[in-house]
């Protein structure tokens, strides 16, 4: 079993920066897969980044390309997402994610509870 516990959201300005972090227990290794979904108020949940088990291929969703920069450090089970020129969209529920396996477009199975990112204009 995975555990998955999400910090570092807050409200923030439009422009700022934020560095979310997901700590990992149980049984995690360079063989997950890890991933940023986010969720806003009526929308779908939707991939925000995501990084292989080695931490050597990326994932960025168009939205978010050039701005947010995911990484991983293994030896501390501890996945980040930094988060630079935030806007108003960016607004939602952060939440991260674990799969075993090589691919990082696919379905997750374990889930952390999500932290709040807000973003005033």
């Amino acid at each position: 079993q995975v555990q998955l516990v999400e910090s570092g959201g807050g409200l923030v300005q439009a422009g700022d920066s934020l560095r979310l972090s997901c700590a990992a227990s149980g049984r995690t290794d360079s063989s997950y897969a890890m991933a940023w979904f986010r969720q806003a108020p009526g929308k779908e949940r939707d991939l925000v980044a995501g990084i292989s088990g080695s931490g050597q291929r990326t994932y960025y969703t168009d939205s978010v390309e050039g701005r947010f920069t995911i990484s991983r450090d293994n030896a501390k089970n501890t996945v980040y997402l930094q988060m630079n020129s935030l806007k108003p969209e960016d607004t939602a529920v952060y939440y991260c994610a674990a799969r075993e396996g090589i691919l990082i477009r696919a379905k997750y199975d374990y889930w952390g509870q999500g932290t709040q990112v807000t973003v005033s204009s």
